[in-house]
């Protein structure tokens, strides 16, 4: 590839020109930010159940003490033998985030539907110390879009991502949030999914930065590229 090659004084007023776009951009990016703060918020009715390092934990004990949680529906279903290779890419960027939520009343953890040791096993390999939790035999998953039931599957379809939609394989990525008040009452207040999610993938704003992108067009599919960081 090659951009036009300017002048000094040229490169700078297209990187002020940009730099206005950029600020206008920021400006709403905080509006929206906003109005996800002010959405409503509806209970959590169902008593879930998650395995953990420590024992079996309800929806509640995941906040660990705190008011907000951040769950990442990490694709890993009960028969797989490793996660999925794109939420890996994301999960790449956990570690060493979570200490800094937890400063901030905030508590985040990932969440899978593979039993507790397939998981911990898979952590190890990828070397990786946030949070994960089981919610093998558990509904959470599955209400809140990230599993798809055998039924589900049969038909070909599922709701995912708020509209019906196909789908051919029984997990999908996510990321939902919960607030928890002092009658130790949880409330769902946002989530979301496909490419929503790509707030909390640091790599891909790194490559936002550079001349060639994401440099995905050719591919047959984004993120074709991406392997597990043991494996490039």
């Amino acid at each position: 590839m090659q951009n036009e090659i300017v002048s000094p004084e040229a490169w700078l007023k297209a990187r002020l020109d940009l730099l206005a776009a950029e600020k206008e951009f920021s400006r709403q990016r905080e509006a929206l930010t906003r109005r996800r703060m002010e959405m409503p918020w509806e209970r959590v009715e169902k008593a879930y159940r998650f395995d953990g390092p420590a024992g079996t934990l309800s929806l509640a004990d995941l906040f660990d003490g705190r008011s907000q949680l951040i769950v990442y529906h990490f694709m890993l279903a009960p028969d797989w033998q490793e996660g999925c290779k794109h939420c890996s890419f994301w999960a790449d960027n956990f570690n060493g985030i979570p200490v800094h939520l937890n400063h901030r009343d905030v508590t985040f953890t990932a969440v899978s539907r593979a039993p507790l040791a397939r998981i911990e096993a898979y952590r190890k390999r990828l070397g990786w110390s946030f949070p994960w939790v089981s919610s093998f035999g558990s509904d959470f998953n599955f209400d809140y879009q990230a599993s798809r039931t055998p039924e589900q599957l049969a038909k070909g379809e599922t709701f995912y991502n708020y509209k019906i939609q196909p789908g051919t394989i029984s997990e999908q990525v996510g990321i939902s949030v919960f607030y928890r008040n002092d009658a130790n009452e949880v409330f769902h207040t946002y989530s979301c999914y496909s490419r929503g999610i790509e707030m909390l993938n640091g790599a891909y704003h790194f490559l936002d930065l550079v001349p060639k992108g994401r440099d995905e067009d050719s591919l047959n599919y984004p993120m074709e590229w991406v392997r597990r960081h043991d494996q490039y």
